[in-house]
C-alpha cells in the first residue's frame, strides 16, 4: 500500500533529521541534505521548514551547538577542540553560532555564567510586583512576582552560576516605563535572550503585535510560516522569559477564549483590558 502524502513527507523529514544528526560534523549543505531524501533543494527547504519550524540550516546549527556544549562541559576542552570536533572551520564560527542561538559566548557557557553579572530588582506595577533582571547586553528576565523568594529562585534557576546583584539601573527603569500610558516616549529597550531558533522566532513575532491588539496561536504559527505548529508555538510562548515586554498576554485561543497565562488568568485579562482602554486614550 502506498504511503499517503503526509506520511511520505513525515518519512522524508525524519530521514533528513537522521541524516543531519549522523553527518553534522561534515556540516552538509542544503543540496547534500536534500539529495539524501531525493528532493530538490527548493522543495526540501520549504517542506522541512513547514514541519520543523526552522530551516535545515538553522536545525544543523542547533545540532552543532548542542554537540559543542557537550564538548565544552569537559573543562579540559578548549574552544578549538569544540570547533574541530563539531566540524566547524574555526573558533570564530563557533562563537557566532553560540551568540546567535544561546545568547552567550562559548566561554560564557563553559564557565556556566560564572563571570556573568546580572542585576535585578523588584518593582511595583499596576498588576502586582515584578522582578526585572538585566546583563550589560539588555533585559534577560522579567516576571510577575507574587512571591518574591519564588521569583528570585526562578531567576537563579535560569542563570545558575551567574553573579546576581540586587541593584537598580537605567536599563531596568526603561523596561519599567512600558507600564506608562505614554508609550510614544519610551526609548528602545534591548533584550538579552537565549533560546532555540524556533523560540526566538516566536518571541520576535510576539514583539510585532501592536499594543491593544490580540492574535491567536494559529496566526502566530502562520506568520512564522509553520501553519501546523500551533502547539509548538504555545510551548514557545509558555517558555517566554520576559513578561509583558515580550507580550505573550496578547495571544489568545482561536475560539476567543483568553487561554492560559503563566502569571495567572486574572492578570492576563486585566492587562488586555488595560491595554485596550489605554490605547483608546492615546
Amino acid at each position: 500500500m502506498e504511503l499517503n502524502q503526509k506520511s511520505l513527507d513525515y518519512y522524508r523529514i525524519a530521514k533528513a533529521i537522521e541524516f543531519i544528526n549522523q553527518n553534522f560534523k561534515a556540516q552538509p549543505n542544503l543540496d547534500q541534505i536534500a539529495d539524501a531524501v531525493n528532493l530538490s533543494p527548493f522543495h526540501f527547504q520549504k517542506l522541512f521548514t513547514n514541519w520543523a519550524g526552522v530551516s535545515p540550516k538553522k536545525f544543523l546549527q542547533f545540532i552543532s551547538v548542542k554537540y559543542a556544549k557537550e564538548v565544552l562541559r569537559d573543562k579540559s576542552a578548549n574552544l578549538f577542540d569544540a570547533a574541530y570536533q563539531t566540524g566547524l572551520s574555526g573558533t570564530g564560527r563557533l562563537h557566532d553560532l553560540f551568540v546567535n542561538i544561546e545568547g552567550m559566548t562559548p566561554g560564557e557557557f563553559q564557565n556556566g555564567g560564572i563571570n556573568l553579572k546580572i542585576a535585578y530588582q523588584f518593582y511595583e506595577t499596576f498588576f502586582g510586583k515584578i522582578i526585572i533582571a538585566n546583563t550589560i547586553k539588555g533585559i534577560c528576565f522579567m516576571a510577575f512576582a507574587d512571591e518574591l523568594h519564588l521569583a528570585f529562585e526562578n531567576l537563579r534557576t535560569h542563570f545558575a552560576n551567574a553573579d546576581l546583584v540586587n541593584e537598580q539601573n537605567e536599563t531596568q527603569m526603561l523596561a519599567l516605563a512600558i507600564f506608562s500610558k505614554d508609550w510614544s516616549d519610551i526609548k528602545q529597550i534591548k533584550l538579552h535572550l537565549k533560546g532555540t531558533p524556533f523560540q526566538l522566532k516566536v518571541w520576535e513575532t510576539l514583539l510585532k503585535i501592536p499594543t491593544g491588539n490580540l492574535t491567536s496561536y494559529r496566526e502566530i504559527a502562520k506568520k512564522i510560516e509553520t501553519p501546523n505548529a500551533s502547539r509548538a508555538v504555545g510551548k514557545a510562548i509558555g517558555a517566554n522569559p520576559i513578561a509583558f515586554l515580550i507580550p505573550c498576554h496578547r495571544v489568545i485561543q482561536t475560539t476567543g477564549n483568553f487561554g492560559g497565562y503563566r502569571w495567572g488568568f486574572t492578570r492576563k485579562a486585566a492587562i488586555i483590558g488595560w491595554e485596550a482602554a489605554t490605547k483608546n486614550l492615546i
